[in-house]
């Protein structure tokens, strides 16, 4: 009779815990990053609710999920971090034949170095890393790496490094004049020094440029184009982006279904939603990103059509550079930089 009674209350646990998952959607994505626009409709449309939980770098996320029990089903990571979630087997192959809408993937966001196919991952949103500056505190060159590690004498102790090493770390290792993911021990040592050198003059190495450089907390900081953008929205457009002709980071970030998945079929209707175009413009128009959605374009805010943040000027096209995945070698001497840099 315990024995049954038992099997009774994990029968009832069982079934009330499906109940309760019924209808919900754990997304894991980065900070400030989520159209509340798109999940409103979202639920609107499905009857779905999502939850948003945030994270601010691509390895507080795979730490997380790694240690288990999270409880999230979709997570989005960056171009460089997917093929080491497929390899650690954290996220699974996608069942295509569930995604009606998966060939409205641009052709050139399809057969992606890191994700051939779309086999694991389907887009989010992509941009560039580079340097935001207020042009009323300084008016020099802003295309240069320089403006953080040659700190200008107008930008001492009001600059701000957003602390994500990939892209910190590369773009101190492209002022050095290396490839990223290098293992030249003397490129690898210019841009060490440079960043120590560099670190007395910055203010923090902080996120939330958007609203500081907004508010004027930071006259200028390492950022990303969208978030750029929206500060310079906020300024009257005294914020402007720069991008470094010694070269600086291009990135994408995609949302992939996790092997522990406890809402499967809810993951995927939301990752077939997010690539009708319309809804992929509502993901561009709130965080003010390029996304890889076919069609999207006539949908998008007509501010970021012409954008000088979201359309790169064609003197500095050839400065980007998307990051590989790194060697373990060429992972550990970056680690190793960057560990230094943050004591």
């Amino acid at each position: 009779m315990k024995k049954t009674l038992m099997t009774a209350t994990f029968a009832l646990m069982a079934s009330t815990t499906l109940a309760m998952a019924e209808g919900q959607l754990q997304l894991y994505n980065w900070g400030n990053y989520t159209s509340p626009e798109l999940l409103a409709k979202f639920e609107k449309e499905t009857g779905i609710k999502v939850t948003v939980t945030e994270y601010d770098s691509n390895d507080t996320a795979l730490a997380k999920v790694e240690a288990g029990g999270a409880g999230f089903d979709l997570v989005v990571p960056s171009a460089n971090y997917v093929p080491i979630w497929v390899e650690k087997g954290l996220i699974t192959e996608l069942d295509q034949a569930k995604l009606a809408n998966h060939k409205n993937i641009a052709p050139e966001w399809m057969d992606v170095p890191w994700d051939a196919g779309r086999k694991y991952s389907v887009p989010w949103q992509w941009g560039t890393t580079g340097v935001a500056v207020n042009t009323k505190i300084y008016s020099g060159d802003i295309n240069t790496s320089n403006v953080f590690l040659n700190v200008p004498a107008e930008l001492k102790g009001k600059i701000n490094v957003v602390p994500e090493m990939n892209d910190v770390v590369n773009m101190a290792i492209f002022w050095a004049g290396g490839q990223p993911c290098t293992e030249d021990k003397e490129v690898l040592k210019k841009a060490r020094d440079a960043l120590l050198a560099a670190k007395p003059d910055w203010i923090s190495m902080d996120y939330g440029a958007t609203e500081r450089l907004s508010n004027g907390d930071w006259a200028a900081s390492v950022n990303w184009n969208g978030s750029t953008m929206r500060a310079r929205l906020a300024t009257n457009g005294d914020v402007k982006y720069g991008y470094p002709k010694e070269g600086y980071p291009l990135w994408m970030d995609s949302v992939a279904l996790l092997k522990d998945a406890q809402n499967v079929d809810e993951a995927y209707k939301f990752l077939d939603f997010i690539m009708v175009p319309e809804n992929a413009a509502l993901i561009s128009g709130f965080a003010r990103y390029a996304n890889g959605i076919a069609g999207s374009d006539a949908f998008m805010p007509e501010d970021m059509k012409n954008a000088p943040e979201v359309v790169i000027p064609e003197e500095f096209k050839a400065s980007g550079h998307f990051l590989p995945t790194c060697s373990p070698q060429a992972q550990e001497y970056m680690t190793a930089i960057w560990t230094e840099l943050q004591k």
